[in-house]
C-alpha cells in the first residue's frame, strides 16, 4: 500500500479529508474514555485493564479502538488471498480505493501495515486482499496465522484515490499485480452505482494463474447489466510480452480525454507517468502507489546531532537515510508502520531544526511541527519529541 498522488481528479470528488460522520457507539463512548483517562480515575482503575476485560468478554469489544472479526478467507492466488472482516460499531465507513491499517499480534508484537480496502461501500462486509511479500514482515503473518474467527484491529479509513461524487461518463482504470486491489473496489463502486457510461479495465499480471479476482472479472467481461459500457483488457506478460504503454491505444482509443485511476508497481506507474507527459494527455490521471516515490536523500557534509527528547538519547545522523532508519540504528524503538509515509504512525513532533522531506524534497525548519519520521531525512542539528 501506497501514498496517493493525484492530479487533477475530474469533478469533485468526495473529500477524504473530511471527517466522516461518527458512529453512535462512539458519540457513546467518548465521554467515558475521557472520564477513564482523568488522572484521578486513572489511579483507580486504568483505562487499558478496562480494554482487556471487555475483550475477554467479547473479543470485538473496545471503547477506543475498530476491531474486526475474520467471518471467511478466500484464495484469489497462490499468493494472493482476501479476509471478509466484520468490524464493530466504531466503524466510520469508507469509500472505495481507500486504504486501512491493518494491526495485529506477531510473536506477541504488535505490528501494523496499510493495506487497500478491495470492498465497495454498502457491498457486506469489508474485505482486503493482500499478496504475499518475499519477507514481508505482516503479509506473511496474516497468510499464515489470520483465520475465521480470529480479530484484528483496524484504523480508520483513509486516501484520495476515489471516485468523484458524479463519476464522469468516460473513464478508465488501469492497474498491474496486486495494485488492482483498490481499483477492483471502484470497479465493485461503480457497479453498484450502475454507471451506464464507457468503462475500460486495462490489468496487466504474468498468467491467467496470477489474475487476481479472475472469476468475478472474467464474469464481468462476458456482460454486465449494471454496467453495460464495461470493458475489460486482460494482458499477460508471460506469453504476451511486456506490456507498454504505447499498448493503452489499442485498448482504449480515446485514453488521452479519460480520466484514469492508475495503481500498480512502481515502474509500471512511472512508465504510464512518462507516456502521459509525452503526450501532453489532458485526462486527469490519479494514482496510488504501493511504493515511497522518493530518490534518496544526499548525505551531509558533516553529521549532525538529533536529540530524542522523552528518550533522553542523542545520536548523530548523517542524513543519507530517513529518521525513522536512523533511530532504530541508534537502537531506539519509534511506532511505525508502513514505512512509506502512508499510516503517520511515525509521527511525532519536531521541536527545533531542519528536515527534508523524502517524498517532495521540501525542507521545513519550522519549530513544533509534525513530521512523519519514515519519510523526513535530517538537513540540522534536532530536537525531537521522541
Amino acid at each position: 500500500m501506497r501514498a496517493p498522488h493525484p492530479v487533477g481528479c475530474p469533478g469533485t470528488p468526495m473529500p477524504s479529508t473530511a471527517t466522516p460522520a461518527r458512529p453512535l457507539a462512539e458519540r457513546l463512548s467518548q465521554p467515558l474514555v475521557r472520564w477513564l483517562r482523568h488522572p484521578l480515575v486513572d489511579n483507580v482503575v486504568r483505562l487499558s485493564a478496562i480494554e482487556e476485560a471487555l475483550q475477554l468478554l467479547r473479543p470485538t469489544a473496545s471503547l477506543t479502538e475498530v476491531r474486526a472479526r475474520v467471518l471467511a478467507v478466500r484464495d484469489e492466488t497462490p499468493d494472493t488471498r482476501t479476509w471478509l472482516l466484520q468490524p464493530n460499531a466504531l466503524w466510520r465507513g469508507h469509500q472505495a480505493g481507500q486504504h486501512v491499517t491493518v494491526r495485529t499480534v506477531r510473536n506477541g508484537r504488535r505490528v501494523q501495515r496499510p493495506y487497500s480496502l478491495s470492498s465497495a461501500p454498502d457491498d457486506g462486509p469489508l474485505a482486503i486482499t493482500v499478496k504475499r511479500q518475499p519477507g514481508g514482515l505482516v503479509s506473511n503473518h496474516l497468510h499464515d496465522a489470520l483465520r475465521v474467527g480470529d480479530v484484528v484491529a483496524l484504523g480508520a479509513a483513509e486516501g484520495d484515490f476515489v471516485l468523484p461524487a458524479v463519476p464522469p461518463a468516460r473513464l478508465a482504470l488501469l492497474s498491474a499485480g496486486s495494485g488492482i486491489t483498490p481499483v477492483m473496489a471502484l470497479l465493485r463502486a461503480l457497479r453498484r452505482l450502475g454507471h451506464a457510461g464507457a468503462v475500460d479495465f486495462v490489468h496487466v499480471c504474468r498468467t491467467p494463474q496470477d489474475l487476481i479476482f479472475g472469476d468475478e472479472l472474467r464474469a464481468l467481461a462476458s456482460g454486465c447489466p449494471e454496467l453495460p459500457g464495461l470493458r475489460v483488457h486482460l494482458h499477460f506478460s508471460a506469453s504476451a510480452g511486456r506490456w507498454t504503454p504505447a499498448e493503452l491505444a489499442a485498448a482504449v482509443p480515446d485514453w488521452a480525454g479519460r480520466p484514469t485511476w492508475l495503481c500498480g508497481p512502481a515502474a509500471f506507474m512511472d512508465a504510464v507517468d512518462a507516456h502521459w507527459a509525452a503526450h501532453g494527455a489532458r485526462a486527469p490521471l490519479r494514482r496510488e502507489r504501493f511504493a515511497p516515490a522518493w530518490t534518496p536523500p544526499q548525505p551531509l557534509e558533516a553529521p549532525v546531532i538529533v536529540q530524542a527528547q522523552r528518550a533522553g538519547r542523542r545520536f548523530a545522523s548523517t542524513g543519507a537515510t530517513s529518521l525513522l532508519q536512523q533511530a532504530e540504528q541508534a537502537g531506539l524503538a519509534p511506532k511505525h508502520g508502513c514505512r512509506i509515509g502512508i499510516c503517520r504512525s511515525c509521527q511525532c513532533v519536531k521541536r527545533s531544526g531542519t528536515v527534508q522531506n523524502l517524498q517532495t524534497g521540501a525542507l521545513s525548519s519550522e519549530p513544533n511541527e509534525l513530521i512523519r519520521l519514515c519519510v523526513s531525512a535530517a538537513r540540522s542539528d534536532l530536537t525531537l519529541d521522541l
